[in-house]
């Protein structure tokens, strides 16, 4: 008797979805992911979250400092402690583990500071998003994984966010435009850790930035600016406008046309 052997199913392919806009902090396509015990990484508009059977185990976002800015600007961990973890672990993707069993930092204090960076960077990732999602099943973060998080405990705390960045101050332009003082001459006094973040507004800088320059949670940054501004401290600053287009009469003068045009300009003039 012969015995017939059914062929593997082949690899799922990257999936691709567009989510509504209007999407609090709550991911469809995250939910469908989670359900289905996926392993791999979702990228969206604003970062990405990887995950691991469902869960999600590591987020990045360009608007958030990294680990090793975490780690480092606050002296929690050498930065050349970083390089050499990730240099010698990194392929493997047991950055995290290796710390933790070369006793740079203990697992507490990394599992700690490790979750404060997902949950800061998922913030971002899950927010509003105008491009379409993708998921790449198989990927895998360099970091390793640590302590998962469910995609139900990640939304519940991404919206508590939201809200409370609505109930400081409504307006959220400071999220995400450079930050200028306000035209006082004098204001409120405001808490220490306020006043570094005021320290750094310039004009210039944007919430992110400030972030980086501190090397805090830049959702905690979003909190003290929208109490900045509720303060009448800082206000976002107005769109920088495009520079004019030149004129055909302010081109080179070499240009035969142009000559030509100013000097019909000139003889009117002089009538």
């Amino acid at each position: 008797m012969t015995t017939v052997r059914t062929p593997p199913p082949p690899p799922p392919l990257p999936v691709r979805d567009r989510e509504p806009s209007t999407a609090a902090g709550v991911s469809p396509m995250l939910n469908r992911l989670a359900a289905e015990r996926a392993t791999g990484v979702l990228i969206r508009e604003r970062g990405t979250l990887y995950l691991a059977d469902g869960e999600v185990v590591h987020a990045e976002s360009p608007a958030t400092p990294g680990l090793d800015v975490l780690f480092s600007v606050p002296g929690v961990l050498d930065a050349e402690v970083w390089k050499e973890a990730v240099a010698k672990a990194g392929a493997r993707r047991q950055v995290g583990r290796f710390l933790i069993d070369s006793g740079r930092i203990a697992e507490g204090a990394l599992e700690l500071c490790h979750l404060g960076s997902l949950y800061d960077a998922a913030y971002f990732v899950l927010g509003p998003s105008s491009t379409p999602s993708r998921f790449r099943y198989g990927a895998a973060h360099w970091f390793g994984p640590l302590r998962p998080v469910t995609v139900a405990a990640l939304e519940r705390e991404t919206v508590r966010r939201r809200e409370l960045l609505h109930r400081i101050w409504p307006d959220p332009a400071t999220d995400t435009a450079p930050i200028r003082r306000a035209a006082l001459t004098a204001g409120p006094a405001v808490p220490q850790r306020q006043e570094a973040v005021l320290g750094r507004v310039d004009g210039v800088r944007t919430a992110a930035d400030v972030s980086l320059a501190l090397g805090r949670p830049a959702f905690h940054t979003l909190v003290d600016l929208r109490r900045l501004a509720a303060a009448g401290l800082v206000t976002a600053a107005p769109p920088a406008q495009p520079p004019p287009t030149p004129s055909v009469l302010t081109q080179t003068s070499a240009d035969p046309d142009v000559a030509l045009l100013r000097r019909l300009r000139d003889a009117l003039e002089a009538l």
